[in-house]
């Protein structure tokens, strides 16, 4: 099926972007690999405070919003973005192993004319340094070239009210002009 906006990771940051895309008008769906998140979200129930219930369900009933654990849904969305966690390590770094494991998992479903965002807090220069090699390597696509990629630290407060994922505004960085 032909989606919009693919958001890999399900949780605080991906369902409320899920959410204003949706509300936007855009068709979504968050690749999560919890099946019980992905059921939860199915039937419009949310587990993420900042995204009620009632707020969920409408979307999910006009199926503008979906969840699956299924990587191969990416293949179908213009965008694909990351909202994955990065753990501190012992050192007190950004732990990018679920990143780069799920960018592994992207770069087998990378098509040309794809724009991926990373969205998850990290360290500069992990979206050129990390991301784009997994990419390139897994796809034989170049960034640049055959696919976009940007980053945009993710800008939530959770339980905030008056700063929300919808008018909080966004920093997006390329990898080049376009």
């Amino acid at each position: 099926m032909k989606r919009d906006v693919a958001i890999v990771g399900a949780g605080y940051v991906g369902v409320p972007l899920a959410k204003a895309f949706a509300e936007a008008g855009k068709t979504v769906v968050l690749v999560d690999v919890d099946s019980e998140r992905v059921e939860q979200l199915n039937r419009g129930s949310s587990y993420i405070e900042d995204v009620p219930p009632e707020t969920l369900r409408p979307l999910v009933e006009a199926g503008r919003l979906s969840a699956t654990t299924d990587y191969d849904e990416l293949r179908e969305a213009d965008a694909i973005l990351i909202a994955l966690p990065t753990p501190l390590s012992r050192q007190r770094e950004p732990d990018l192993s679920i990143l780069l494991a799920a960018s592994a998992e992207i770069a087998k479903r990378l098509r040309k004319g794809h724009l991926v965002v990373l969205e998850s807090t990290t360290y500069p220069g992990t979206t050129r340094e990390q991301l784009l090699p997994v990419l390139e390597a897994g796809s034989n696509l170049r960034a640049g070239k055959d696919f976009h990629l940007a980053f945009s630290p993710e800008r939530v407060d959770p339980g905030r009210d008056d700063w929300t994922t919808r008018n909080v505004p966004k920093v997006i960085g390329g990898i080049d002009e376009a």
